[in-house]
């Protein structure tokens, strides 16, 4: 099978890419800006090949694109305006069209669970409010049903993505959690109404392995990536657990309290800030895990989170 890779040098790229250069003998192109940040062993197999450079120029690539049979899109811009509509949308798109739906039969595109709704459905306000990177997703994935290449297309929906270690890139949350730990002694002490999904990228890297075997099912279809839900409380209580901290009392923070500390402490709101802050419940239903397709999930729990990151 020869494979396509977009975004391999990120967090849940590496893991991706290793687990196809461990468990397959497919041949795969990576399409790298810097290989220097590649961290997994790219010389393990003489079918590995790297191409320098990145979505801004995919035309150059439109010839190999015509003979690749699955595609697997990660590379996303997290920049300016200009270059994230460039690279989200526009060569985005540029790179499906030049997929042959005769040879392709499997694209797996990266999106992200926060440009949907509860019912996993498009969330409007992702489209008029959302972050430059939100609003860019929310905008390619409603055109990729007017491609050619549509039917072919299964795109996942990852929710919050932890992962990284000494040979891997941290997610911005896993690398976060040793200061999210350093705040535990006082945020232990509050209640939050708010709930969410979370899952490792080995676990994604599993699923996404699983697909490349299967490359017929799930076609045209969406895959919100997440293990079963978990309010804000619970996330708290678990990590106490975890690290031995005991809760003795907490105070519910209300919306009131909240939009009181935004004064006091001057804090600025965005739009999108601000409807996440009053939407709460980032919850999807249903969400997939390496388990709904009969396989171990590696990380399903909080506690299993702070382990992976040597924490606890």
């Amino acid at each position: 099978m020869r494979i396509f890779i977009t975004g391999a040098s990120g967090c849940i790229g590496h893991y991706v890419t290793e687990k196809l250069i461990q468990s397959s003998n497919h041949e795969l192109f990576l399409l790298v800006r810097n290989p220097e940040r590649l961290k997994f062993d790219f010389k393990a197999r003489p079918n590995i090949h790297l191409l320098k450079g990145d979505l801004s120029r995919i035309e150059e690539y439109a010839e190999l694109l015509g003979t690749i049979e699955i595609a697997i899109l990660l590379a996303t811009s997290w920049g300016g305006e200009e270059e994230s509509y460039q690279i989200n949308i526009n060569k985005t798109l540029a790179l499906l069209n030049c997929l042959n739906p005769s040879i392709c039969q499997k694209v797996i595109y990266f999106s992200t669970a926060s440009i949907l709704g509860q019912d996993n459905q498009p969330l409007a306000q992702a489209g008029e409010l959302g972050t430059l990177y939100v609003r860019t997703k929310y905008l390619c994935y409603s055109r990729l049903n007017e491609l050619a290449i549509a039917p072919k297309i299964t795109t996942l929906f990852p929710t919050l993505v932890f992962g990284g270690d000494g040979n891997k890139p941290y997610s911005h949350i896993s690398g976060g959690l040793p200061d999210i730990l350093k705040l535990i002694n006082l945020i232990r002490y509050f209640k939050a109404d708010g709930s969410f999904h979370f899952i490792h990228s080995e676990d994604i890297a599993r699923i996404v392995n699983y697909l490349v075997d299967h490359p017929q099912e799930y076609g045209g279809k969406t895959i919100v990536l997440g293990n079963q839900s978990i309010t804000v409380d619970e996330a708290v209580e678990q990590i106490c657990q975890a690290i031995g901290k005991k809760i003795y009392f907490r105070i519910p923070l209300s919306l009131g309290l909240a939009d009181f500390f935004i004064i006091l402490f001057r804090l600025k709101m965005e739009p999108w800030d601000r409807f996440c802050l009053d939407y709460r419940h980032f919850t999807y239903n249903p969400t997939t895990t390496p388990a709904t397709f009969g396989l171990e999930n590696y990380a399903p729990t909080v506690k299993d989170l702070l382990e992976t990151r040597g924490l606890c």
